[in-house]
């Protein structure tokens, strides 16, 4: 590794609270040459606050790819970068995993500082189980393709930790549940702010309130504890229980269920009617 590069510094910044700000945080923006960061005009006001003054450089998702090679020409000629997104770890559903391929595959050392992060915060205070989990970030936001993520995630074992934006959140949940049946879900909004909550629940509950929340949301989500053919005659009896509640006959449940979930009729008599 070429001595007299520069280093690219991968700095989170605090999701909520300024006070989780750390001082070898504060150390290294004042020590690096640039700051590239997400978005110019939030990271100034976090850098007034902290009275540091440096050069800005805008660096998101729609020009990672381009600004990388700037970055990676200033690293080259000695230059130290910090590299900093929106609250929490940059490349966490952030922008950084392109500057970080970039540094490694032009042999450029690669700095993370700890600090805040939503998705653990969340998780800790989920009071479901935390010993083995997933993160998954942002489901798509088109409908039939994050119906066929959380389908891919239906048999999952262990605790699922997701993030979604208040203008959707309704819409997630109910595909959520839609797919995976009732399950435990714990929501966290306003994270280490004024206002921060945890809404204890099941996607059953949330589902049916169709609440409006601020803020974008950590959902943590418990883990299917069935086998899959168990996982999937559950949701199809939850499925029958509904369509009867609506006032639907059961012969024509059933045959709606045997066409949807592409499962003999009589089977599904046996279960219903000769149960």
């Amino acid at each position: 590794m070429n001595q007299n590069k520069g280093i690219l510094y991968l700095v989170p910044s605090p999701i909520g609270n300024l006070n989780d700000i750390s001082k070898r945080i504060i150390d290294t923006l004042n020590s690096v040459d640039y700051i590239f960061c997400e978005d110019t005009r939030n990271t100034q006001k976090l850098l007034n606050l902290l009275n540091i003054k440096k050069t800005t450089i805008s660096c998101h998702e729609h020009n990672e790819k381009e600004m990388s090679f700037k970055l990676i020409s200033f690293i080259n000629e000695g230059k130290n970068i910090a590299y900093m997104s929106d609250a929490g770890y940059p490349a966490i559903s952030d922008p950084g995993e392109i500057l970080v391929k970039e540094a490694s595959k032009n042999n450029i050392k690669v700095v993370p500082l700890s600090g805040p992060t939503a998705s653990l915060t969340a998780l800790i205070a989920s009071s479901l189980d935390t010993s083995h989990f997933l993160f998954y970030g942002f489901l798509k936001s088109k409908h039939s393709e994050r119906l066929k993520e959380i389908e891919n995630l239906k048999t999952f074992p262990h605790t699922i930790i997701l993030y979604e934006a208040p203008h959707r959140i309704n819409d997630t949940l109910k595909d959520l549940y839609e797919v995976l049946g009732d399950r435990k879900i714990t929501i966290a909004r306003e994270l280490s702010k004024i206002h921060e909550e945890f809404i204890y629940t099941s996607l059953k509950e949330i589902t049916s309130l169709n609440k409006e929340y601020k803020g974008e949301l950590v959902l943590v989500l418990e883990g299917n504890s069935l086998s899959k053919e168990e996982t999937d005659l559950s949701i199809i009896k939850d499925k029958y229980n509904e369509l009867i509640k609506n006032n639907v006959s059961k012969k024509d449940a059933i045959i709606s269920l045997s066409i949807i979930y592409k499962i003999n009729k009589n089977f599904l008599k046996k279960m219903f009617i000769n149960e």
